[in-house]
């Protein structure tokens, strides 16, 4: 675990969305860190999928960055991302 230095602006902004959907400063970041992850290593997917992935990743045991790259995210048991 490190420390990030972030602006005072996205503090705030991270409280701000952190209290609306009942998470926390640090949870909220670590969402948004994770969702912007998956959206610069997967442009052509949607909020909705990059959610799904985020699920996915969840019931394999967390988001890996190395099966994120890969592709290998969504193969297993879930290949409807994208297909609907």
């Amino acid at each position: 675990m490190g420390i990030v230095k972030i602006s005072d602006q996205m503090h705030e902004n991270l409280r701000v969305a952190g209290s609306a959907l009942s998470r926390s400063i640090n949870a909220q970041a670590e969402h948004w860190m994770r969702v912007g992850m998956l959206t610069e290593m997967h442009p052509e997917l949607d909020y909705r999928e990059i959610c799904q992935l985020l699920i996915q990743a969840e019931l394999a045991g967390g988001l890996d960055i190395t099966m994120a790259a890969s592709g290998q995210l969504g193969k297993s048991g879930a290949s409807s991302v994208g297909e609907n």
